[in-house]
């Protein structure tokens, strides 16, 4: 392990770094009830993207067993077919398999530790958080690498993409933090109304009370985090672990006196940055001028 330090694996789901993600039958079966409602509902697989903001492909995918459900498609699902519940309650049993693709090779440890974590603290001033992207985001930023990600490739990252944000509405006591400088809600990407979509889905993910979202506002000026994004958890065991990420490649830090000091530059910067209300007050301002 990096910088001396030592990563207690009890704290990482035995063999889950080496299970392969599988078209379960509880994800066709969620497909299927899903096209019946919207069926039975009237609506064409083409009005019904349109009326739960995904795209059509997507909405496809998930009726197929293609692909996880994402929180927001179940929850905007619900609302247009009727709020019977039966889509938010089966969302819950579905399974994929929790492997490795489509997660970055530096990220995958990081991200097992992430699914047991009791808290979650993310810093960025490149782009929206993972956690916080909404698809067309997350599709503009993959289809932006480079080398080119080949189709197949890039639905695998689509795919654990949205997966990863269920932790938000399925762990609901534990607190997940996020710091982001302003400048990266007003980078733009796409047309105004795929803009306007990234900061719905910003503004929904962040409003459960388990959510925190801060903005850094332009004229907050320097700060002690300006190194770089960092991430930072605690294991249910209480070690303190961080996560730098660079130009293709990840560290993973658990050194006790290097986390320390990313932690009191992530509480220092949190009293710099604006507050929960005023963070969403400024991402409804910045809807309003698209």
């Amino acid at each position: 392990m990096t910088d001396g330090g030592v990563v207690d694996d009890e704290n990482v789901p035995g063999g889950e770094a080496d299970r392969e993600p599988d078209p379960s039958d509880s994800l066709r079966t969620f497909g299927a009830v899903m096209q019946a409602l919207r069926e039975h509902a009237g609506y064409s697989r083409t009005e019904f993207a349109d009326l739960v903001r995904f795209s059509k492909h997507t909405v496809a995918s998930v009726e197929l067993g293609r692909r996880m459900p994402d929180v927001a498609l179940v929850e905007r699902s619900e609302e247009a077919l009727g709020n019977t519940g039966a889509l938010r309650k089966a969302s819950k049993h579905v399974t994929r398999g929790r492997g490795d693709v489509g997660l970055a090779e530096w990220f995958r440890q990081w991200a097992r530790l992430e699914r047991v974590a009791v808290s979650l603290c993310t810093y960025e001033c490149r782009l929206v958080p993972g956690l916080l992207q909404s698809e067309g985001y997350a599709r503009a930023v993959f289809e932006g690498t480079v080398p080119v990600a080949p189709d197949s490739l890039l639905e695998d990252f689509m795919v654990r993409r949205m997966e990863r944000q269920r932790m938000l509405f399925e762990r609901p006591t534990t607190p997940f933090s996020f710091i982001v400088e302003e400048h990266v809600f007003r980078r733009r990407f796409g047309d105004p109304e795929q803009m306007r979509q990234m900061l719905d889905h910003v503004l929904e993910l962040s409003a459960p009370r388990n959510v925190t979202l801060q903005v850094v506002p332009l004229e907050a000026g320097l700060h002690a985090c300006l190194d770089g994004p960092v991430q930072l958890l605690e294991t249910p065991k209480g070690q303190r672990l961080a996560y730098s990420e660079g130009q293709q490649n990840g560290r993973l830090i658990s050194d006790v006196k290097e986390v320390s000091l990313l932690c009191q530059r992530y509480d220092t910067l949190r009293s710099q940055a604006l507050n929960a209300k005023d963070s969403r007050g400024l991402l409804e301002r910045l809807r309003g001028e698209l």
